[in-house]
């Protein structure tokens, strides 16, 4: 049976929350532990409860991101961030009391984290204004894309640091053939920045052992699934190539028709993909398009008759959530591995 089970399933997001808990017991009614915060051993020296992001023992950082070199003399203090992975890595390291602004869900916040996502203000339902981001005096902003960082978004790093504001941008998300150890290093360096570096690894580790179950149960696949992603596209289909959905499909026992691509994303003509005969279709599910809707598009298009997953029809969905870099890694590993080999879940 490929689902965790569920302690352990809310361990992998809420891993945090857990951490030498004992510890926080004698803090005063106030301190972040009775607001969900995480707890570190106060004995060790390491982070502690009442100054979740500025332990008195904090050493300067430097992080290389993106081709930029940042310096924190000390943990940043008003954080804002720009789309749900990374809002969802935040709130994993148990940061939403530095948190003065969040924008951009593609679908509901994980559940054991929105009672922590409820105190902090949403300044748009997508990027907002640079001068509604600049209303809440950040000094940190934390992007999943690109987009965020450019005048559709709160404006460019460079604007930002004008305003003395630094930018980090999710480096896993931007780079072609991102691994799950990018992911990795991104939830590190946040944990570095914020002081909160053994919450990270934490987290880390029980992403890993979630990952490890998830493959053992599966056990060797000799001859991996052809498996198409379908993300939009009517004339031409906007798929995967190199990206980190290449990466999950792989830890899944399956094969992307389109890895050859040297690129993350890249449209392909129907006819391409006739010609390598999926066995399932993963549809990506965000925009204004639903799932069910981009289903239907491709049972009714007339290209596909022959290709053996229309044939059985043969669809995984993944929420833009999941696919996405962040925490959720081990969920999307769970859906897709079901969908792929459900006679193992059997």
């Amino acid at each position: 049976m490929f689902r965790l089970p569920k302690c352990h399933l809310l361990i992998v997001m809420m891993i945090v929350v857990f951490v030498l808990a004992a510890c926080s017991f004698e803090q005063a009614s106030s301190s972040p532990a009775e607001n969900g915060t995480v707890a570190e051993g106060e004995a060790s020296g390491e982070e502690t409860q009442t100054d979740p992001a500025g332990a008195s023992g904090y050493q300067p950082v430097t992080i290389e991101n993106n081709g930029r070199i940042l310096t924190f003399k000390e943990p940043p203090k008003r954080a804002v961030t720009l789309n749900q992975h990374v809002t969802e890595v935040m709130l994993a390291l148990g940061l939403e009391e530095v948190m003065v602004g969040t924008a951009y869900l593609d679908d509901e916040i994980l559940p054991q984290f929105q009672e922590a996502y409820e105190q902090i203000p949403v300044l748009a339902d997508r990027y907002p204004s640079q001068e509604v981001f600049l209303s809440v005096e950040p000094d940190f902003a934390y992007a999943g894309w690109q987009s965020a960082f450019s005048e559709n978004g709160v404006g460019s790093v460079e604007e930002l640091e004008a305003f003395g504001v630094t930018a980090y941008l999710h480096h896993s998300s931007t780079i072609v053939g991102s691994t799950i150890e990018d992911v990795y290093q991104d939830i590190h360096n946040i944990g570095r920045i914020f002081g909160v570096e053994e919450r990270a690894k934490a987290l880390i580790a029980q992403m890993e052992t979630d990952i490890a179950l998830l493959q053992e149960q599966i056990g060797k696949v000799d001859e991996p699934i052809r498996v198409f992603v379908y993300d939009s596209g009517e004339d031409q289909a906007f798929t995967v190539g190199q990206n980190y959905m290449n990466t999950l499909i792989r830890l899944a026992g399956g094969e992307n028709i389109f890895a050859d691509l040297d690129k993350n994303w890249g449209s392909v003509n129907w006819e391409e993909v006739v010609e390598r005969s999926p066995e399932v279709i993963v549809v990506v599910d965000y925009g204004e398009m639903t799932a069910e809707q981009k289903i239907d598009f491709l049972l009714r298009h007339p290209a596909l008759d022959n290709v053996p997953a229309i044939q059985h029809e043969r669809f995984v969905v993944v929420p833009l959530s999941a696919a996405a870099e962040g925490i959720r890694a081990p969920l999307a590993l769970e859906i897709l591995i079901k969908g792929f080999y459900p006679e193992k879940a059997e």
